[in-house]
């Protein structure tokens, strides 16, 4: 039997939109696939079980960022175009790199982020495959905690990876900043709220430019 191909495709429209795409109808059974998607304008997205009222909304409407809402879990994440790289990868149920159990789902794209930041010369990248890893402000913000499959670097979150599963597939969204500016999301979320200080070192950079990320990704998948 030939290996399963993954299908690529480039897409580009607002956070909302990208997030709402549908992977297949019910629990269809989709291929492989990667996303790669960027927000055409800046949007605060938040977990699937935050609180709307975690968010400050009249400096959300100020700074011009939409207010986004994704179906996986985890904490708030700031997108800004050029800022962040956002990767979308499907799986579909039954694929040889399919594991059933969520602590170990994302191992393998960890994995597979692992060998694209050595191959842009970063040192010390290991994927986290122990549990979930909480600090004060993990719970509000994706990129003060760490979770299984997530890559950091010297203690600092290089990938974040939160997924959405049916019976018949997973979708994994994955984010790497290019750029970290703690001021830009800690000034859109509501007291009480970590200060810039405590996110300044929880996050690990990546700036390449996006066709070459795309390249080494690809090159890196099983």
């Amino acid at each position: 039997m030939k290996p399963a191909r993954w299908a690529s495709e480039v897409s580009r429209g607002s956070a909302a939109e990208l997030h709402g795409r549908e992977v297949g109808a019910g629990d269809e059974r989709p291929g492989r696939a990667v996303w790669w998607l960027t927000a055409a304008w800046p949007a605060l997205v938040l977990g699937s079980s935050q609180r709307p009222d975690v968010v400050d909304e009249r400096a959300v409407a100020e700074a011009g960022v939409e207010l986004v809402r994704r179906r996986s879990g985890g904490g708030a994440v700031l997108l800004v175009p050029g800022e962040v790289s956002w990767v979308d990868v499907v799986l579909p149920a039954g694929d040889r790199l399919w594991d059933a159990d969520v602590g170990r789902a994302a191992h393998w794209l960890g994995a597979v982020w692992e060998r694209v930041a050595a191959s842009f010369g970063v040192q010390g990248a290991e994927v986290h495959r122990g549990a979930m890893v909480r600090t004060p402000w993990s719970s509000l913000v994706c990129f003060a905690g760490l979770g299984p499959g997530e890559v950091q670097v010297a203690g600092r979150k290089l990938v974040g990876i939160s997924q959405r599963r049916t019976r018949g597939w997973a979708r994994f969204q994955c984010a790497v900043y290019r750029r970290w500016d703690p001021a830009a999301l800690v000034g859109l979320l509501r007291s009480p709220r970590p200060t810039v200080e405590e996110l300044a070192g929880t996050v690990a950079t990546l700036d390449v430019p996006d066709a070459d990320l795309r390249a080494a990704f690809l090159a890196a998948l099983p």
